[in-house]
Parts: structure tokens; sequence; C-alpha cells
């Protein structure tokens, strides 16, 4: 099954953050290597306000001089259309079942401020918007990003139609997730530093996999990081090319709607193979 891929070019160029790792040449090498893609949208104010406060949205939409939000997070005056194209994009992917290729990236947004290069919380919008417009009674959300996906398990919480699963790096930034951070609806599996191929699969196979198919999601949603990768300078794991096909395969096999949202993975040279990697995966049978 083929997995469209969704970006918009804009988001090569609004939100410069100098030399920050999540930079808008991420987004440039991606365009260079993808040459078949459908361009996104931008979520509306009130998509956003499905997860966010009004407070919160209001403060990025009327920054106009560069300010620092967190001690990772930048915030400039075209950040707002940057952000709000990222969104709009993963919610077109999650209606469409593709592959968002977006930043900045979303899942450690919280409901009232961003964090960790994060300014909204691209795939929590989409999942609201999918549940409205698709009708949708369980959605499930597997992160396999380095980093927990704190944002989007915040946002969840309380939400008994909504499964959250994040394999990540731990202990590790922004500390949480940890072994005992568990749920009838949130599931953490958190991994030692060095963890690879080897031990992602057999997480995903002996945990995640049982857990969500006894959700039953109508819809599975995946915040999909790269900065897991062996080559990654801000993370310590190990996993390759082949690992994130197998972990994109695996996600894929979850359900029978199945889209991504682009979340880290900050080594250019390597971000791109990654990215056909996963693309291969979630398009295997």
């Amino acid at each position: 099954m083929l997995i469209d891929v969704l970006t918009h070019p804009a988001m090569a160029r609004l939100h410069p953050t100098g030399g920050h790792p999540e930079r808008p040449e991420r987004l440039a090498v991606l365009l260079g290597n993808q040459h078949l893609w459908s361009e996104g949208r931008a979520a509306s104010e009130e998509e956003l306000l499905l997860c966010h406060t009004a407070e919160h949205v209001d403060l990025i939409r009327d920054c106009d001089a560069p300010v620092w939000l967190d001690g990772d997070t930048l915030c400039t005056d075209t950040t707002y259309e940057a952000a709000a194209l990222a969104t709009g994009t993963a919610i077109e992917a999650a209606l469409r079942g593709g592959f968002a290729l977006v930043r900045p990236p979303g899942h450690h947004a919280l409901a009232g401020r961003a964090m960790g290069f994060c300014i909204f919380n691209n795939i929590a919008v989409a999942a609201r918007v999918a549940q409205r417009e698709l009708g949708l009674e369980r959605v499930a959300i597997v992160d396999f990003d380095v980093h927990h996906g704190n944002g989007t398990q915040a946002i969840f919480r309380d939400d008994p139609g909504v499964f959250f699963v994040s394999l990540h790096q731990w202990p590790f930034y922004p500390g949480s997730g940890g072994p005992d951070d568990q749920d009838e609806t949130t599931l953490n599996v958190p991994l030692r530093p060095g963890s690879g191929d080897a031990e992602y699969l057999d997480a995903f196979d002996r945990v995640v996999a049982p857990a969500v198919a006894a959700f039953a999601p109508e819809l599975v949603l995946v915040s999909a990081g790269f900065d897991a990768h062996e080559d990654d300078p801000l993370a310590d794991m190990r996993v390759t090319e082949h690992g994130f096909r197998e972990l994109a395969r695996r996600c894929r096999a979850l359900g029978d709607r199945v889209a991504a949202v682009l979340e880290g993975g900050y080594e250019l040279d390597t971000l791109p193979r990654l990215v056909d990697a996963a693309l291969a995966g979630f398009t295997s049978s």
C-alpha cells in the first residue's frame, strides 16, 4: 500500500533558527530528496484550539521579534506561519493516510506552552481533527522519537479514546516517561542509552504491538522521529536504517488506517535516507 507524502516548501525558509539543531535545512534536504509529494496547508486557529489554549496561540501569532520561549525553543515573526503549516499538514496526513514531513516538530508542545523545539503539538491536533472529521472513537499514537512525547501524553492523559505509546531513551530529556509512568491508555517503554535495532524491535513486538491490538484503534498515528539513529548528535541510541524501516513496517501492521508525522532527526546527511527507509516500511505489506 502506498503512503502519500505531504509537506510544504515554505517550511524550508520560515522560522529561521540560525545554528539551532531544529533549522529550516532539515526540511530543505528532505524536499531535495522527495520528488513526489502533495502540498499541505495551514491549520486554522479553530483547529489549533482543539489542543492549545487561546493564550498560547495568541503568543505565537503575535510574536514580532526573535524571543526564546524556553531554553531550547525560539519564536520569530514567521514561527506562527511555519508551525500552523506543520500542524495543518499533519492534519491532512491523518485524514488521507499520509506521511507529513514538517517542521517545527510537535510532540513536546503542551496545551499552554511551547517546549523542546516544539510550538504546536502537530500530531495531537491531527488526532483531534481526525476524531471529529472521520467520526472515530479510538485513536492510537505511537511515538518512536528518541525523546519522550510528554506533550502528547499530557494532552490525552485523561482521554479514554486515545492510546498513547512512547518508546524513548531514558533517563533523558524531558525527564518523563519512566517505567512507572503508565495507565490504561498510556504506555511508556523507556530504553537504556545505547539501545539499537534489536532492543527497539523486541520491545515493539513484546510490549507495544499487543497493547495497541488490545485497544483496537480505528486510526494509528505515528510520531516518526529519527533522532534515535546511531549518527544523530542529540542522543545516545544506535538504531539503523533497517531499524527504522522495521519500526515503520510494524506500525503499518497495527491498523487498517495509518498515518505518520515527522518529529526529530537532526543529522542532515542521514535524515533523507532514514525517511526513505520509513517510507519503505510504511508501504510494505
